[in-house]
C-alpha cells in the first residue's frame, strides 16, 4: 500500500512540469510560454494562411525538427553558420548595451536648417563609364580616356549632354539623357556628391572616379530648405548621431581589448 501511494505522489509531482509544456519533440518540449509568445507573434502577421493555435504549434514543431536535424548533421558547426549567428550576437549585443542611447537621439527643425546649409539636395545627370571592382590599370585608363573625350566635347557643347548620356552611359538612367532627380546626399558616392556640392545649375563635372567608375556630372537644379522633405532630413541627422554613439561605443570596448593588425 505505501509502495503505490509512493508511485501516485511521485505521477503527481510531474503533472504540473508536464502542464507547462504544450507538445515534446523527440523528448524536447516546447513550453507552454514559448507557445503562446509566438502565437501572438503570428497573430500580428497578415498573410495568406489563416493563424490558428494548432498552425502555430505546428510551426514550432517544424522549427524544432529542422533544428534538431541540423545539430544531427553538424549545421551547426559549419563555418558560415558560426559567422551568421555571431553576427546575430554582435548586433543583439550592441542594441541591448545602446537602446537607452538611442532613446535620447533629437532632432530639432534648426539642425534640419543648419545641415542643409552645407548638404544641400541636387537634381542630377551624369554620364557613366563602369569600372569592375577590381579593374585592371589598363580597364581604369581606357574608362578615363573616353570620359575625358566626352567632358571636353560637353565644355564646348553643354546642351548635348542628354544626347550623350543617351548614346555613352553605361546606367539605366541613359534613356532619360542620364537624369537621376533629385537625391539627398547619403544617397550619393561621397566623391560624386563632393564634385558637384555648391555647384550652380548648368555645372558640368570633369571626369570623376567612384566605385562604380567615371562619372561626368550636370546639375540640373537645386532645391532650397522649404522644398525638402524635413522627416527625411530629420532621419538622416538622426541617423548621423546614431552612428556617431555607436562609433564611441566601439573606441570604448577597443580600450579594454589587445588589438593587432597586420593588414
Amino acid at each position: 500500500m505505501k509502495k503505490f501511494a509512493f508511485v501516485v505522489l511521485t505521477g503527481l509531482i510531474a503533472l504540473p512540469a508536464l502542464a507547462q509544456n504544450v507538445a515534446t519533440v523527440n523528448g524536447k518540449p516546447i513550453t507552454k510560454k514559448q507557445f503562446e509568445e509566438y502565437h501572438l507573434q503570428n497573430l500580428k502577421f497578415v498573410g495568406q494562411r489563416k493563424i490558428t493555435k494548432e498552425v502555430s504549434l505546428q510551426d514550432l514543431i517544424n522549427r524544432e525538427l529542422g533544428i534538431q536535424r541540423a545539430r544531427k548533421a553538424g549545421t551547426d558547426k559549419d563555418p558560415t553558420v558560426i559567422y551568421k549567428q555571431e553576427d546575430i550576437l554582435f548586433h543583439a549585443q550592441t542594441s541591448k548595451d545602446l537602446e537607452n542611447e538611442f532613446k535620447k537621439i533629437v532632432v530639432s527643425d534648426d539642425e534640419v536648417k543648419k545641415y542643409y546649409e552645407n548638404n544641400k539636395e541636387y537634381r542630377t545627370a551624369h554620364i557613366l563609364y563602369r569600372l569592375r571592382a577590381e579593374p585592371t590599370p589598363e580597364e581604369v585608363k581606357s574608362a578615363f580616356t573616353q570620359s575625358l573625350e566626352i567632358s571636353s566635347a560637353l565644355q564646348k557643347a553643354p546642351d548635348d549632354f542628354a544626347k550623350m548620356a543617351n548614346k555613352y552611359s553605361q546606367t539605366s538612367a541613359a534613356p532619360v539623357g542620364g537624369d537621376l532627380g533629385f537625391q539627398p546626399p547619403t544617397r550619393l558616392a561621397p566623391e560624386y556628391y563632393e564634385a558637384i556640392k555648391g555647384q550652380k545649375v548648368g555645372f558640368i563635372s570633369k571626369p570623376v572616379r567612384t566605385q562604380m567608375g567615371f562619372h561626368i556630372i550636370k546639375v540640373l537644379g537645386v532645391k532650397s530648405v522649404d522644398q525638402i522633405d524635413k522627416n527625411l532630413y530629420k532621419k538622416i541627422i538622426y541617423d548621423k548621431k546614431r552612428d556617431a554613439i555607436i562609433e564611441n561605443y566601439f573606441k570604448g570596448l577597443a580600450k579594454g581589448a589587445v588589438i593587432k593588425t597586420n593588414l
